[in-house]
């Protein structure tokens, strides 16, 4: 069985450089195809610098944009096998949900993650990776804590996002007390890579670990 590669990112993007590095590397440098999944907004274009600059400095110059729906074509599926590095972008973390897991979308993401696939998470796409996917009060029009089934890369934790910047601390306490599982609170300009579920790096501003 492949060793799996999982990256998670307190905020947007861009990679963390190291990070962003030693994805490139595991994707086929090179040769390698990366997919990128987004909601498609407006000016959506424009933003997709953010996500592969790092990974072009480093040689990478094949990428896929998956703009997420509902109703994914069977060519957009295609695509997506064909994928050696995946990302899964930021914005509203339930719509990536809704449009990613329980869905053909996950079954390839699955498939190619536990082949030694890279899968790369921002934010939304970080939380929605996990098996634990926690949504912040302050990330849902509910108002509450959400606790939903994710893809289920990485079990046995929870993590948060924008967890300085929004004062994390005491919602993701709550979700490790309901869970009873540990947690990791990443912050924005921050990334965190996990080797077959083991934590192997983490580059940006001080990792928070709770257990």
């Amino acid at each position: 069985m492949s060793d799996t590669h999982l990256f998670l990112f307190g905020g947007g993007p861009p990679f963390n450089e190291k990070l962003g590095e030693k994805f490139t590397d595991l994707a086929g440098e090179r040769a390698a195809k990366i997919a990128i999944l987004f909601l498609e907004l407006p000016g959506w274009q424009e933003y997709m610098p953010q996500y592969t600059k790092v990974l072009e400095d480093h040689g990478v110059r094949d990428f896929y944009y998956f703009a997420l729906s509902e109703n994914p074509t069977q060519e957009q599926l295609a695509e997506l096998e064909t994928c050696t590095g995946v990302i899964i972008g930021g914005g509203v973390t339930e719509l990536y949900r809704i449009y990613i897991v329980d869905t053909p979308v996950a079954n390839i993401i699955r498939n190619k993650f536990h082949e030694g696939v890279p899968v790369a998470g921002f934010s939304a796409g970080a939380l929605v990776s996990c098996e634990h996917c926690v949504i912040s009060p302050k990330d849902t029009s509910q108002k509450h804590q959400l606790y939903l089934q994710g893809l289920s890369l990485i079990k046995n934790c929870v993590i948060s996002v924008h967890f300085s910047e929004w004062d994390e601390e005491r919602n993701l306490i709550a979700a490790i007390s309901k869970l009873n599982v540990p947690g990791y609170g990443i912050d924005e300009n921050s990334g965190v890579y996990f080797k077959s579920e083991q934590l192997i790096e983490h580059e940006g501003s001080e990792l928070h670990f709770f257990d």
